[in-house]
């Protein structure tokens, strides 16, 4: 089964803006209640869209860069990409339910 993959400072253009499929990228931190409840259900997301879309996480904490660039002020933060571009995203512990009809309508 798939996982999430890491999504770093360094790797984020290739991995994120240059993505040929929709990316949700969890913006999180291991210190974090709310991302430890959010991580597992991300975690499923991934195998459950293998090959439809990338799923990703990036430790807030570890790559302030490109949590600057994007504004993440809380966390989780959980952004969702197509073409290069930010089309949607959600901030909290939300339910799966939210996270994948998001992704739904980023596959549309």
């Amino acid at each position: 089964m798939a996982k999430a993959i890491e999504i770093t400072d360094a790797n984020f253009d290739e991995l994120v803006l240059k993505s040929d499929k929709p990316v949700l990228v969890d913006f999180w931190a291991a210190w974090c209640g709310p991302c430890r409840m959010v991580g597992p259900v991300v975690e499923e997301i991934a195998g459950e869209y293998e090959g439809k879309a990338v799923i990703g996480k990036v430790d807030v904490d570890a790559n302030p860069g490109i949590s600057a660039k994007y504004g993440i002020r809380s966390i989780p933060s959980l952004l969702y990409f197509k073409g290069g571009e930010q089309v949607d995203g959600v901030v909290g512990a939300v339910p799966k339910g939210t996270l994948t009809s998001k992704l739904e309508a980023t596959l549309a």
